[in-house]
């Protein structure tokens, strides 16, 4: 029997198909922008000058220093280019880093942002901007950091390696499956995650056999965008949380990162949350859903190890400490030692196993 529930709609238009970046003048003029500074990491400078060129006398300039975790003085330099080249909007034109990128100006200055994906991070979708400031990463959720315009090009997506593909994907993925057992879910965003999930287990490994594969590159990036819906709409739990201490406190890169430790978070929660484990295992095709997930990293190559993306076994205390030091909602209550277990195996890239 279904029970009571509240279903909130995020205020963000989505621009979706093949071709879509044609549309960027058009969408910064519908908002109203008559400057706008296109922001991108450095290694996309040279995609970010091409569509300033297709901005014509709506570019105002380039921004290309974004990077992981949204570190604050990176914010800093990019408002004072705004402030320089007397930008009124702004143009994220790549993944994860440059997305938040631009929700740390707009959270400062106010300004209006069109937001271009080239990855299937989904923070895109998500009132949610998560920033570094002396080693220590924080998140806050606020309706101002939420892009106005979202375009989905799947043609930009079509050269993403494989590799950053995969861990993107699965990164993805993690927005979903804690969807399915959120405190505040609801049926209709369940129903989202479900089909994310399955959208980009079935996507990933064609695109894996052939790149370029349009059809499943079509498939991933509706996948991620419905997952970064989910991240967006309902709350989180033990795997963002864990992901947010070790990326911020290792400097690990965030894909990877949450592409090794979901399986794990997942068989933590794995008996608190017995519908939502059937659904992610029905979606990937698996008996198991932590082992499900794991399995499909280890078909695509992914890296299974927090050792093998930089993080020192050392830390993997300092983590559980951090892991339950302010209280934040799961379905098994955290305990330190078997979080410091989760880490441990994550760290070493052991299989899941029920306890």
């Amino acid at each position: 029997m279904m029970g009571s529930f509240t279903f909130e709609t995020l205020p963000c238009r989505v621009v979706f198909g093949s071709g879509t970046l044609s549309a960027a003048r058009a969408e910064i003029e519908r908002l109203g922008g008559k400057r706008a500074l296109v922001l991108t990491t450095p290694q996309q400078e040279a995609e970010g000058a091409k569509l300033g060129a297709a901005l014509g006398p709506l570019y105002a300039g380039l921004f290309p220093g974004a990077t992981m975790h949204t570190p604050v003085e990176v914010t800093e330099r990019a408002r004072a280019a705004m402030t320089a080249c007397d930008a009124d909007c702004v143009v994220a034109l790549g993944g994860g880093s440059t997305t938040g990128l631009g929700k740390a100006l707009a959270l400062r200055t106010g300004v209006n942002q069109l937001c271009i994906p080239t990855t299937y991070a989904g923070s895109e979708m998500t009132p949610i901007l998560g920033q570094t400031e002396n080693g220590l990463k924080t998140t806050l959720r606020d309706i101002a950091v939420l892009p106005e315009t979202v375009i989905y090009d799947v043609d930009l997506t079509l050269t993403l390696p494989v590799g950053l593909t995969v861990s993107s994907g699965i990164n993805a993925i993690a927005h979903a499956a804690e969807a399915l057992y959120a405190r505040d879910g609801n049926p209709v965003t369940s129903l989202m995650a479900e089909e994310g999930i399955r959208a980009l287990a079935h996507a990933l490994p064609a695109i894996a056999a052939t790149p370029d594969d349009r059809e499943a590159r079509t498939e991933a990036l509706y996948g991620a965008w419905l997952c970064g819906v989910c991240l967006g709409t309902v709350g989180m739990a033990l795997h963002h949380k864990l992901c947010h201490t070790l990326g911020g406190t290792f400097d690990l890169p965030h894909a990877e990162t949450h592409t090794i430790v979901l399986p794990h978070a997942l068989n933590y929660n794995r008996d608190a949350a017995p519908a939502a484990m059937a659904r992610i295992a029905r979606a990937v095709g698996a008996d198991d859903a932590a082992q499900g997930l794991y399995d499909l990293a280890g078909r695509l190559n992914a890296k299974l190890a927090l050792r093998d993306i930089g993080m020192p076994e050392s830390g993997i205390d300092k983590a559980a400490d951090l892991a339950v030091t302010n209280a934040y909602w799961n379905p098994r209550p955290l305990a330190r030692d078997a979080i410091r277990d989760l880490i441990a195996r994550a760290w070493a890239g052991e299989r899941p196993m029920p306890a």
